[in-house]
């Protein structure tokens, strides 16, 4: 069966976006700077450029490594409509993902087809039946959970995560998303399962009990 796994990246202080983040914006209350200390890692990772079509070069190592097991893993996408609605605005018109995307949302929408496998699908019934959907057509392959926040916390109290990959990075939003809130007592219980020293992240994956 596939597994269920959030990968993120978390500041210091515990958010995954930054306060005032918008794309339509991006020197809003500094957010893109913040974000840059946050993510900067990957975009120097080889793999990821590759993917993303960055052109050439990039780094090689144990932390490329990582990106390319993470991203090669990947048979559905669960997202927010939040997320989403960032995206749309950025992404590039092959968008970043290559499978199929579940989208929460409560706007009822056709699936947008991208060119180079993604499809985005609009779920009106809740994060049960996006995953079960995701699960279809995953084929085996495993399901990434990636945002925002609050889908995150959603799947996390249903019990559903069996993995957690999070790049730990050494900046303070002091504000903005934070990626542990509302959950329900008891929470699911992980345990450390490895952790990479990377020069700007820490990587830390954990694997539920």
């Amino acid at each position: 069966m596939s597994t269920v796994f959030v990968n993120i990246g978390l500041s210091l202080d515990g958010y995954m976006a930054p306060e005032g983040m918008t794309m339509s914006d991006p020197g809003h209350m500094n957010w893109g700077a913040k974000w840059g200390a946050l993510m900067g890692w990957i975009i120097s990772q080889q793999h990821f450029r590759e993917k993303l079509g960055f052109g050439p070069g990039g780094e090689t190592g144990p932390v490329n490594d990582l990106v390319r097991n993470t991203m090669e893993r990947i048979g559905a996408n669960i997202m927010g409509k939040r997320m989403f609605d960032q995206g749309e605005v950025s992404w590039p018109e092959e968008a970043p993902f290559h499978t199929p995307v579940y989208v929460l949302t409560q706007e009822k929408r056709e699936p947008w087809v991208r060119p180079g496998g993604t499809t985005f699908h609009f779920i009106n019934d809740g994060p049960e039946r996006a995953l079960e959907l995701a699960r279809e057509a995953a084929g085996g392959r495993d399901i990434r959970i990636a945002g925002g926040a609050d889908v995150i916390q959603q799947y996390l109290n249903l019990g559903a995560v069996d993995e957690m990959e999070i790049a730990l990075a050494p900046v303070l939003f002091g504000g903005g998303r934070r990626l542990f809130e509302n959950l329900r007592e008891p929470g699911p219980r992980f345990r450390i399962d490895r952790v990479l020293d990377g020069p700007a992240a820490t990587h830390i994956r954990y694997v539920r009990q």
